[in-house]
């Protein structure tokens, strides 16, 4: 059998942890192979290898047929391989040409050719299917369209082989359905792809084959046709998992959060939510479903003081908190997951047990009189580290060294903790593997039965079913519908978020 990639006894040591122990990988020429595992499982390690980025320490690796010393990504590049990462490496401030040129600019009398370069970037695009405006500034585009740059940064390059790591982790279901087709086209014009995912659903639609790792571990290669989801996540988390999270009926209480008749306009100053009025009840998850872009985000910023609203009432626990500080917000009762992590969860570079702090730090038993008690600091966050499983080398560990995964429950583990009345959890899964996923559901149910109130934001319509009580339709910065899961389908809810259908149910 000929393989176009040939990874053999790879191992990768980093200090304190084996990344992966002599994991063995081999794709077919003209085959999407999805490489499969969770959080920290040691899949994005082990592409870096075959990308550059890093150096095994044992192990082969072989490009179609022929050893490679893969030293740096321009000699993977040079091999044919190309890697869209998971956090975009663009420049904001450049347009499209620029970022798919950079590095490799043509050149005419000394100077870059622009005029060459676009017509390049627009064939390739063309060929693939890859629609883009080459003049646009990466700053204006969707998150979608700055992934399509990144392919086509990629193709510019001449790369035979593609690895995708968590393509879809940041994308809307319709970006989705998108992707799929680019990577579809791209099979057919000879290339051969390797997508790190977690997304079982996923891997069922568009792989052939599927290699399997655990904890940094090879647990073996299956043809897809020949596998199911269950298989797939018992051999990835090696237990059986629940898709579905079991939950009693919902008993509501008091309302804890009235938003009523609220306004926001965006960093353009164009107006996002209009009118926009909704109610949270202790001991209920209400789900709002939308599709990107329609205010949720501004939504989210609003409440917890990250933007100022023009006008309207936000009330928690019968307080008005709109427009207050964050801290005030914050301390009023409100605890928030943020949809952006690393921008508004953690910072990267303080240990994770600092992390675990950062709503409490100035407060006793971690500060007195101004002065840090680091002992008090790091006590706490071990047990909460224990607590919510957040798998990392030691409390001391730099955030940014952990998974998306396990930086996702550091944060839910210190919002949680705190007790608030409101939990406002935006995309709280986003980019997690199912185990992970099962794990944070069930948090959520808990603070759910504990009286608590849940704000869920998701653009995955199957957690927003499977979670919420109530769920809230957003549409052009409205609530233009308000169902229960029992009585709705992901068909209804789809026309719902699209404005095609207008439902009776108020906003309250």
């Amino acid at each position: 059998m000929e393989y176009i990639i040939e990874m053999l006894d790879i191992r990768k040591e980093f200090p304190g942890i084996i990344a992966n122990d002599n994991v063995t990988l081999q794709v077919k020429k003209g085959e999407i192979h999805a490489l499969l595992g969770e959080n920290g499982a040691g899949k994005s390690t082990l592409m870096n290898v075959l990308f550059g980025l890093y150096q095994q320490e044992k192990g082969e690796i072989k490009v179609k047929g022929k050893t490679a010393n893969i030293t740096s990504p321009q000699v993977a590049n040079d091999l044919g391989i190309g890697m869209v990462h998971q956090h975009f490496m663009l420049v904001n401030n450049f347009t499209v040409t620029e970022n798919i040129i950079l590095g490799s600019e043509p050149t005419n009398t000394g100077k870059i050719d622009m005029k060459t370069a676009d017509a390049k970037v627009q064939e390739i695009s063309k060929k693939y299917g890859l629609s883009v405006d080459p003049k646009a500034k990466i700053s204006d585009i969707s998150v979608g369209m700055q992934q399509r740059v990144e392919i086509l940064k990629t193709l510019y390059r001449g790369a035979e082989i593609l690895i995708f790591d968590e393509p879809t982790a940041v994308l809307t279901p319709q970006e989705i359905k998108e992707l799929i087709q680019i990577m579809k086209t791209l099979i057919e014009e000879g290339k051969s792809i390797i997508l790190i995912t977690h997304k079982l659903k996923e891997i069922m639609e568009v792989c052939d084959r599927v290699t399997v790792i655990r904890k940094g571990q090879g647990v073996g290669t299956l043809n897809v046709a020949d596998t199911n989801p269950n298989e797939l996540a018992a051999l990835m988390i090696g237990r059986e998992v629940l898709f579905k999270t079991e939950k009693i009926a919902s008993v509501p209480k008091r309302e804890i959060l009235i938003i009523e008749d609220l306004h926001v306009k965006d960093s353009r100053n164009v107006k996002v939510l209009d009118s926009l009025s909704l109610s949270v009840r202790g001991g209920e998850i209400v789900g709002i479903a939308g599709v990107d872009g329609n205010g949720q985000t501004e939504l989210i910023e609003a409440l917890t003081g990250l933007r100022k609203s023009e006008s309207g009432s936000i009330q928690i626990n019968g307080k008005e908190i709109r427009n207050l500080q964050p801290r005030k917000i914050t301390e009023s009762g409100i605890g928030h997951i943020p949809q952006d992590r690393h921008k508004h969860g953690l910072v990267l570079d303080f240990p994770i047990g600092e992390n675990m702090v950062l709503q409490t730090y100035y407060k006793p038993p971690f500060s007195r009189k101004g002065v840090l008690s680091f002992k008090n600091i790091y006590d706490k966050a071990r047990s909460l580290i224990k607590e919510f499983d957040v798998r990392t080398p030691s409390s001391s560990t730099p955030a940014r060294a952990l998974s998306g995964g396990n930086q996702q429950k550091a944060i839910i583990g210190r919002e949680v903790d705190r007790d608030p009345d409101l939990l406002i959890a935006a995309q709280p899964t986003r980019g997690l593997d199912v185990g992970a996923i099962e794990f944070i559901h069930r948090r959520l149910i808990e603070q759910r039965d504990n009286g608590k109130a849940i704000l869920l934001v998701s653009f995955e319509l199957d957690e927003i079913m499977n979670l919420s009580d109530r769920i809230a339709v957003i549409f052009e910065g409205k609530i233009v519908a308000i169902v229960t899961p029992r009585e709705t389908t992901e068909q209804e809810l789809g026309l719902l978020m699209a404005g095609s259908k207008q439902k009776a149910g108020g906003a309250s």
